[in-house]
């Protein structure tokens, strides 16, 4: 079965990708989202192509592109801020306060033990992330977040760092498995492209499951 497919029209498709499918094909193998391209054709002759990334971990909307052209375009519409995004994420913890902004710099780095990961670094990459409470879920709490930059796991690391708990679920930045939490819980809740000339793409994917299960409403 298809990702369910939130927008479509002849340059682009956003679709609700589930937890747990990455979007390009693991090293040892495995599905990932390339099985169901073909299918996603939907009467086009070409397959439409991811124009940037979720976590595998991470659900809802992804944008394809559906010929050369339009993920030129969209590929530029990144590059110059044009897309707006918004995200849910469910905190192990309480923020500080109901609302902000984190602008921590991330670098990466990469150890033997531990393997890469991304780092607050003042040297690194400029990353900002506006961030509100949506509502407390009991010791935890459902954060929206609107990310200006799309810097590798920049929520993620902010959470953490800019908001002292991780997501639940986070097996790189927090305890990993948790009761309920079988990954990440973070969730691509809303994507908007502006287009000039042309009505913007917008999309919003309903909340998943296992955000539901923790009595998350994102009303």
């Amino acid at each position: 079965m298809i990702p369910p497919i939130l927008y479509e029209d002849g340059e682009a498709l956003v679709i609700d990708k589930p937890a747990g499918l990455p979007v390009d094909r693991p090293r040892k193998g495995g599905a990932s989202l390339e099985d169901h391209l073909e299918r996603l054709k939907l009467g086009f002759q070409r397959p439409p192509v991811a124009v940037h990334r979720l976590d595998t971990d991470t659900s809802g909307c992804l944008l394809l592109a559906r010929n050369p052209k339009a993920l030129a375009r969209f590929n530029r519409a990144f590059e110059e801020r044009l897309v707006g995004k918004t995200y849910l994420a469910i905190l192990a913890g309480r923020p500080p306060g109901t609302s902000g902004t984190i602008a921590l710099a991330l670098a990466k780095i990469s150890s033997a033990e531990k393997g890469w990961r991304m780092i607050a670094a003042k040297k690194g990459k400029p990353a900002v992330s506006h961030w509100e409470l949506v509502e407390e879920l009991g010791p935890h709490s459902l954060i929206r977040f609107r990310p200006e930059t799309g810097r590798t796991h920049q929520l993620r690391v902010h959470a953490l760092k800019g908001l002292g708990a991780p997501l639940l679920g986070d097996p790189v930045y927090g305890a990993g498995p948790a009761q309920g939490a079988r990954r990440t819980m973070l969730h691509a809740e809303s994507l908007t492209v502006a287009r000039p000339g042309k009505t913007a793409i917008e999309a919003r994917a309903p909340l998943p499951a296992d955000f539901v299960a923790f009595g998350a409403n994102d009303g």
